[in-house]
């Protein structure tokens, strides 16, 4: 298969001033900030506080990936399992997700809880979060 090139502009970065992060958002209550590029303000017009939304980030701290990190051990688990199946931020692309609620938006800011992502991660999508209804 022929190697592909896509670039990621980020959208914006986390902003806290929290030392101890959860490993995980679902752990979480912490709070902290979306701030948006001013190219981008326009597309969080409709986002609205009590909404959850998705985080798309860039693990930009984390170790760099080989192909001997394609099985690692969590550090809540008992077993070495496949990185997909885990939320190692050591990945063969270096992105992340969390869903976060939404406190309140003002300009280019989304106050969120339930960060899990280090001060000044590049965020590089927002999405809905849409729960699965079968």
């Amino acid at each position: 298969m022929e190697s592909i090139s896509y670039p990621i502009k980020p959208i914006g970065y986390i902003k806290h001033c929290h030392k101890d992060i959860p490993r995980h958002w679902s752990l979480s209550e912490l709070e902290g900030e979306i701030v948006i590029d001013e190219d981008y303000v326009l597309g969080i017009r409709d986002i609205k506080a009590g909404n959850l939304i998705v985080i798309l980030f860039l693990f930009d701290r984390a170790v760099s990936f080989d192909m001997d990190r394609l099985i690692v051990k969590p550090p809540h688990c008992d077993e070495y399992r496949g990185v997909f199946s885990t939320c190692s931020p050591v990945r063969p692309n270096p992105i992340g997700l969390s869903i976060v609620e939404v406190l309140e938006v003002h300009d280019f800011t989304i106050k969120v809880k339930r960060i899990d992502m280090f001060d000044g991660t590049p965020v590089i999508d927002i999405k809905p979060y849409i729960p699965y209804m079968s």
